[in-house]
């Protein structure tokens, strides 16, 4: 509704509350035979500033009067009467305007004192929300949007100053600072033709002060997350650094050692001797390239860009494949039993044979003095579970989860060759074939790692 049409409502209700107080004291004078109806007008009057307002407040005191005039003695003529009732006519006139002033003053007070509650509640909800995000964009946004609801007015923030213009079109600006820190400027304008209250300007002010206190915490805490990033980077560097050191060395003195050894002294040595050195680089050529392909493979997986081909295969097969190509040359370390009847995995059958193959290595790592170790295939519900024990040292409780870390090592580990990479790169194949992998303490001691795969039948 039109702020005119609203006035004039305003007024016409005026006059309709002095309307029925005028039949009410009619009716009251004609019962009673009274003309004592000064209290009625007298009411009327009040009810009409205070609910009103203070203009609508003289227009029905000037009005009451009237309807006095007409009602009291003589009753139905306009008349003044004698001194006396001239008297209590001015005294009715005084009372009214005072009546008015002190409704309207009241009325006054209320809406000040709404506006200032819903000034507050506006001001908590605003802390709240803007607290309650690190995104400094999404804090600009809405600190501009609350502006502009509080100012009645088109509001912005931004990082640019103030122009004359602006300011010449009535626009207020103030700075999103904190300590010494400076974030831009944040300004409001109220509607043209109406300046805003003090209180709602404070108000504008402190809202801007809260969202440079959120804009400040939210900068805090992206450069907290950079520098812990970075630290982690940094970690991770110098982990890796230290293991390519050593567990490429090793290999390739091995694998160097043994071929000069065959290149220099080939004549003198017997056949059971040249076997042994071409074994020996065998196996630290396949130890090195198991290396080399989990440092690719954690790369590919860190950046997204993992090949993954899901087929139905036979996880028995991929199995035995694994586990004859991790023992070769090492007979009965590794017993293997499988399930009969077992469906097709469902799966990239590379990447689960080396998932597989980085937790046998690990069991043979830690079990080289804990009796062969168990690797058993066999079905749960609509999956199928490859589970590799062993009898080694163990993992403690709390470690369990952590050793699925990357470059995590678990105590008492420190004297056995590894990267800490392997179970961490199974658990990230795995999990991208919408599997997973967890291990659990064996009772007697040693550990059971277990990997799950989707059946072909249930997908």
């Amino acid at each position: 509704m039109p702020p005119a049409m609203r006035n004039l409502m305003r007024y016409a209700g005026a006059l309709a509350i002095v309307a029925a107080a005028s039949v009410l004291a009619d009716v009251f004078s004609r019962i009673t035979g009274t003309s004592r109806l000064t209290s009625i007008f007298l009411s009327s009057v009040l009810l009409a500033a205070f609910y009103l307002g203070t203009g609508p407040g003289y227009l029905a005191a000037g009005a009451a009067l009237v309807a006095h005039l007409y009602l009291v003695d003589p009753p139905y003529k306009f008349s003044l009467g004698s001194i006396d009732e001239m008297n209590a006519l001015l005294l009715f006139l005084a009372a009214s305007v005072l009546t008015n002033l002190l409704a309207g003053r009241v009325r006054g007070e209320r809406r000040k004192s709404r506006a200032r509650a819903e000034m507050n509640a506006a001001l908590l909800e605003a802390a709240r929300e803007l607290s309650a995000t690190a995104d400094e964009g999404f804090i600009r946004q809405r600190l501009a949007e609350r502006l502009g609801r509080l100012a009645g007015g088109p509001a912005v923030v931004r990082d640019a100053a103030a122009t004359e213009a602006e300011i010449a079109e009535g626009w207020r600006f103030r700075a999103l600072a904190a300590g010494e820190d400076s974030f831009g400027v944040a300004g409001w304008r109220s509607p043209r033709g109406r300046a805003l209250e003090r209180e709602a300007q404070a108000a504008l002010e402190l809202l801007t002060d809260t969202g440079a206190a959120a804009i400040a915490r939210a900068r805090l805490d992206a450069a907290k997350a950079e520098a812990e990033t970075r630290a982690r980077t940094e970690d991770l560097r110098n982990a890796l650094l230290s293991s390519v050191s050593h567990d490429l060395r090793t290999p390739l003195a091995t694998i160097l050692g043994s071929a000069t050894a065959l290149k220099r002294f080939s004549d003198t040595f017997d056949a059971e001797t040249r076997r042994d050195l071409a074994t020996t680089i065998e196996e630290e050529a396949s130890r090195l390239d198991a290396f080399v392909s989990n440092l690719l493979q954690m790369t590919r997986l860190q950046s997204g860009a993992s090949p993954l081909n899901r087929i139905a295969f036979g996880a028995p097969e991929a199995v035995r494949t694994t586990v004859e190509r991790r023992t070769r040359g090492r007979p009965g370390v590794c017993t293997v039993s499988v399930e009969p009847g077992l469906p097709e995995a469902l799966g990239d059958p590379a990447l689960f044979e080396q998932a597989l193959g980085n937790v046998v290595d690990n069991a043979l790592r830690y079990a080289t003095c804990g009796g062969p170790i168990e690797v058993d295939v066999g079905r749960r519900g609509e999956a199928l579970v490859v589970a590799v024990r062993d009898r080694g040292p163990g993992v403690a409780e709390d470690d369990l989860e952590r050793i699925f870390e990357r470059f995590f090592r678990a105590a008492g580990s420190e004297r056995i060759s590894g990267t800490g990479l392997g179970l961490a790169i199974s658990r990230g194949l795995m999990e991208g074939m919408d599997g997973a992998v967890a291990a659990r303490a064996r009772e007697g001691g040693g550990l059971s790692v277990e990997l799950v795969l989707p059946a072909a039948v249930a997908a």
